[in-house]
């Protein structure tokens, strides 16, 4: 069995609020980001997603959090948060969804993420803190 690999970025509003995007294809909302292609490597992966999801040219930032998710049918997955830090106006304003997987975006606040997406990502933004890097085990903090 391979582990699968992915990359997402975390953009943060001036007031804490956690960017999120509705796809198309599921229910449950994400951040922007997807699978890391053979060659490619995890940062590479996040800004080359959010460039087709978004129409945005990034340098993700630092690694937020990387967490082990097993998964009983899509196999196990490590999972990379890169921080993308905070959008400015002229980066709204640009924002398209090329790939056509995104259907909008908003900004939620940390509290409210379950009302948007699965405990596991809303767990995996909670613990992200910009300056630090958290290593997790399906969304919560290792037990050593």
């Amino acid at each position: 069995m391979s582990l699968l690999v992915a990359a997402g970025a975390l953009f943060r509003d001036a007031g804490g609020h956690i960017m999120m995007v509705r796809t198309h294809y599921q229910d449950a909302w994400e951040i922007p980001g997807g699978m890391v292609e053979e060659g490619e490597t995890p940062s590479e992966a996040c800004a080359r997603e959010v460039r087709e999801e978004l129409g945005l040219v990034i340098t993700p930032g630092q690694a937020l959090v990387i967490d082990w998710a097993p998964h009983p049918v899509e196999g196990d997955k490590l999972l990379f948060v890169f921080d993308g830090g905070t959008l400015t106006d002229a980066q709204h304003a640009a924002i398209r969804f090329t790939d056509g997987e995104i259907l909008e975006w908003a900004y939620v606040e940390p509290a409210r993420l379950e009302e948007y997406t699965v405990d596991r990502l809303a767990g995996r933004l909670r613990a992200a803190v910009p300056g630090e890097t958290r290593y997790l085990e399906n969304g919560r903090p290792a037990r050593r």
